[in-house]
């Protein structure tokens, strides 16, 4: 199985991202879009890893109050476009709580530093001038265990597992 864990992201958020995504086509911006039922910001790669099981004890040593995401900005990674985030202690704190338990429990993930970002486009052509963000804010109240798998019109992303809010 090929598994992360994610914040699956609230309606109007979408929406706002999809906005952007519109109108960056419009402006000439091609490549590989994020379809809108895939849109959510990742906390941890685990990569391929056989059994959910363990991956979801881990998680259950992990906990969290509801806090809130705000997008801001965009920028790119090589020939990925993004929207980023407002800076947010909560979630840098959760992440850290997270990528612990998995490191306790000798579960592999990416261990690069945290940037969160939402993936609008992959293999992107085209520059974004002038194209701004709506600055859209959302609850977190879910933080899902993601399996991503192949299909026949790109990546299918189902919840497997979750971790509690207190």
């Amino acid at each position: 199985m090929r598994l992360f864990i994610a914040i699956p992201l609230s309606d109007a958020m979408k929406d706002a991202l999809t906005a952007v995504q519109d109108e960056m086509y419009d402006n000439g911006v091609r490549g590989n879009f994020t379809s809108r039922e895939n849109m959510h910001l990742t906390l941890a790669f685990i990569g391929e890893y056989p059994d959910k099981e363990p991956v979801m004890d881990a998680l259950s040593t992990v906990s969290f109050s509801a806090f809130s995401l705000s997008l801001s900005g965009m920028g790119c990674f090589r020939d990925l476009r993004w929207a980023g985030m407002d800076e947010s202690a909560p979630l840098h704190a959760v992440v850290r709580r997270i990528r612990h338990a998995l490191a306790e429990n000798n579960i592999p993930f990416d261990r690069k530093r945290f940037s969160p970002h939402i993936t609008l486009i992959r293999k992107a052509t085209g520059t974004m001038p002038g194209i701004q963000i709506e600055k859209v804010s959302m609850p977190v109240e879910r933080i899902l265990l993601m399996r991503s798998d192949r299909g026949k019109h790109g990546m299918v992303y189902t919840e497997v597992g979750e971790i509690v809010k207190k």
